[in-house]
């Protein structure tokens, strides 16, 4: 096939290690049993999806506490040291991201993250402005893995889905992009995709 003519990133798993095992860990003091059960029933991925959805964190946590009482602190704990989630860039694939804005490859990002920590995020990495555009879904009140915000981004690109190459960690994120039409790539780790992208002669 044909070179692509752009690229879109998912960040959070592919260049920035977000989990918030990072910060639960402390908390929980090494109890990783107990850490688990409450990050798949209390502060979970569907009530996380909210904010990345939209939903204020002021809200989101108002609601999981009403709900979990006992739990409250550990809640707030999500949002007031949301920061310590982040372990820092996954420095493989920020070196990929370098090479490609070098040979002139215009980058993209997508990424279902809250509007309000997404703002901590920006400041923190330099390498995010390698990218033309950055699509948040917080922002736009769209999420992966809907059509609409595949779409938003081929908007801003100018592309069209067969000549562009969409990265994510999420296997349901990388299904939806494929079935739109997009190369898509499922992230591993940068050396897998360093060799996707090379097959796709997007790198020397």
């Amino acid at each position: 096939m044909s070179r692509p003519d752009a690229v879109v990133f998912d960040l959070g798993g592919v260049l920035v290690d977000w989990d918030p095992r990072h910060l639960y860990r402390k908390l929980f003091a090494g109890d990783d049993a107990r850490m688990e059960w409450f990050l798949a029933h209390v502060c979970n991925n569907d009530w996380n999806r909210q904010q990345d959805a939209g939903r204020s964190f002021a809200e989101g946590v108002r609601l999981l506490c009403a709900e979990w009482p006992e739990h409250a602190a550990m809640i707030r704990a999500y949002h007031e040291r949301w920061p310590e989630m982040i372990a820092g860039a996954i420095d493989g694939t920020v070196d990929i991201l370098d090479h490609l804005a070098a040979r002139g490859t215009p980058l993209y990002a997508l990424t279902n993250w809250s509007a309000e920590t997404f703002a901590l995020t920006r400041r923190r990495f330099a390498f995010l402005d390698r990218f033309a555009h950055i699509a948040v879904s917080g922002e736009l009140k769209m999420m992966k893995p809907d059509r609409a915000i595949f779409d938003h981004v081929l908007a801003k690109s100018g592309t069209a889905p067969a000549r562009t190459v969409f990265i994510d960690d999420s296997a349901a994120n990388v299904a939806a992009a494929a079935a739109l039409g997009f190369v898509a790539l499922r992230f591993e780790s940068p050396e897998r995709l360093r060799r996707d992208l090379r097959g796709l002669d997007l790198l020397g």
